[in-house]
Order: C-alpha cells, then structure tokens, then sequence
C-alpha cells in the first residue's frame, strides 16, 4: 500500500485536479457561448426620432398589448398568403414622434434603406391600408425568402390591406427606424430643376424614384442606400443604355445582363405601370441634363 506521500499519489491528484479544471473551463465556455446564443436570439429594433435614440426589444414587442397574429393574404417579399406575430406599427411610431410631413427611414440589414411618408404610414382613416410590424419569433425563423438565403426578419413592414403601397414600401429585415426630412429637402441635388412645375411628369417621376429606386440607389450622391450605384454619377443610365434596352433592364434585369449577386429585381406593370416607367425615365434623362449644366 502506498503512502500518502507516494510521488504517484500526488501525480493523481494533480491529474485530476487538472482534469476538474478543465471539466470546468470547458463548461465555462459553454455558458459563455449558450449566453450570447440568446443574445444573438433577442433582436432589437433601433430608433432614432424625436425622443433621441431608444431600442425596443423584439420579445417585448411580440408582448404588447396590441399585438397579434395577423393574416397577410397578399405578402409582397414572400409572394404567398403568410402568417406573423405583429403589433401596429403606430405602436412604435408613438415611440419615435413622427408626423405627416415627416419621412420614416427604415434601414434593413443588407443594406436597403426604404422611405416612406409620414402620411402613408400614419393614415388611420377607414379604409385606408394600415401597416404593421411583423416581429419574427426568437428560436422559430421565417423562412428563407424566394432565391434567397435569409429570412424577412427580425422586423418587417407589412400591409394587410394594400391597396395603393408599392412593393419597395414593405421594407423587411428591419434593423433601424429613423425620423427624417423629406428626401427632397434633406438631399437637395435628388430634386429636378426649380422651374418645373408642379405635377409635371418630372416631378412624379422623382416621385416614383425616391419610392422605387432610393431603395438601393443615390442620384448625384444623396440618398442613403448602400446596394446599387449612384444613378447620375459618374454616368446616368439614359447615356449608356438604349431606350428600350433600359426599359427591360426595370421590367426583367436578369434578361439584360448578370452580374454576382443579382439583387435588383423586375418591376412589371403591376408595380410600375408604363406610363409611370415613362415618367422615372423622364426623370432620369432630365437628371443628366443636370449634371451635364453643372459640369465645367
């Protein structure tokens, strides 16, 4: 029998001692990583409106006394009938003081950036489309969008009813709601000479780009979108493309050219109409007149 002093027994009880630290390091680590598991879990939503900077967490929303589960027989981004848990966006827009002459940027995390009007979104007046924050459960994701490999979550812009809202107004993987000027006061150089008039089809065609088109792409540099090129600068698309070659690059970009990730998508007649698409590139042509006159 060997002593407690053995040289062997204080090697086994090192060995085990190391063995228990070890144990407890690697357990350690498990905590750790199960802890920013839930973190990662627990999306929220950034605002940055009259009441300054805030976050709202995603569960506690999911909570509010106003939400529930909503049907969204027409979805725009998963274009089929789906189903969430949503609270009215009105809840959140208290949150922010917006008002109808603002505009309420909402920032995804692919980098789209969406403009929608103040008085769209704060319409309460019957039969007018009203819009709702889809908030997408912690633990059980959407499913992955049509070609793509995310979901529309963690937030997502829906409208039940949407009669007049365009497909670029249903903003999703939302990660930022701010409050902003109009596109047009806030970035001077989007807005067409001072001497058109108004109602012109200039005029609606800048409309229709800041709605569409601001989603992805600037014009002369103003906008906030980080996916597309800038659409006057260092060239317009009116310069470089023949008419009816640009006119199917908008109704099917695929059938025009490929490029890696093949973002932008088709707008057919449904989302703008041809007489619309005459107006957008009325707009743009006017656009590189623009910046030709500046030009030195």
């Amino acid at each position: 029998m060997q002593s407690p002093n053995h040289p062997l027994n204080g090697t086994h009880w090192r060995l085990r001692a190391a063995a228990w630290l070890q144990r407890s390091a690697l357990a350690g680590v498990a905590m750790l990583l199960a802890g920013l598991a839930g973190l990662a879990q627990a999306a929220t939503l950034a605002l940055d409106g009259a009441n300054g900077p805030r976050q709202l967490d995603g569960a506690a929303l999911a909570r509010h006394p106003q939400a529930q589960d909503i049907a969204v027989p027409g979805d725009v981004a998963y274009q089929r009938p789906m189903r969430y848990r949503a609270v009215p966006l009105a809840v959140v827009l208290r949150e922010l003081g917006l008002g109808p002459s603002d505009t309420l940027e909402a920032v995804a995390t692919d980098g789209f950036v969406a403009q929608l009007p103040g008085a769209l979104v704060l319409a309460q007046s019957p039969g007018q489309p009203q819009p709702w924050l889809a908030i997408e459960p912690d633990g059980a994701p959407w499913p992955a969008l049509p070609g793509k490999a995310a979901s529309a979550g963690p937030f997502y812009i829906v409208w039940p009813q949407n009669a007049g809202v365009r497909s670029e107004q249903w903003p999703y993987a939302v990660a930022r709601l701010n409050v902003r000027a109009a596109p047009d006061k806030r970035w001077p150089q989007i807005a067409v000479a001072a001497q058109v008039p108004a109602g012109d089809h200039l005029r609606r065609g800048q409309s229709l780009f800041v709605v569409q088109c601001m989603v992805c792409h600037r014009m002369n540099g103003g906008g906030d979108a980080q996916v597309g090129p800038d659409l006057n600068l260092p060239m317009n698309p009116t310069e470089y493309f023949q008419p009816q070659a640009l006119r199917q690059l908008v109704r099917n970009p695929a059938s025009v050219r490929h490029w890696p990730t093949q973002l932008m998508p088709g707008f057919g007649p449904e989302q703008i109409s041809d007489a619309e698409l005459d107006d957008l590139l009325a707009y743009l042509a006017h656009m590189a007149r623009q910046r030709q006159t500046a030009t030195p």
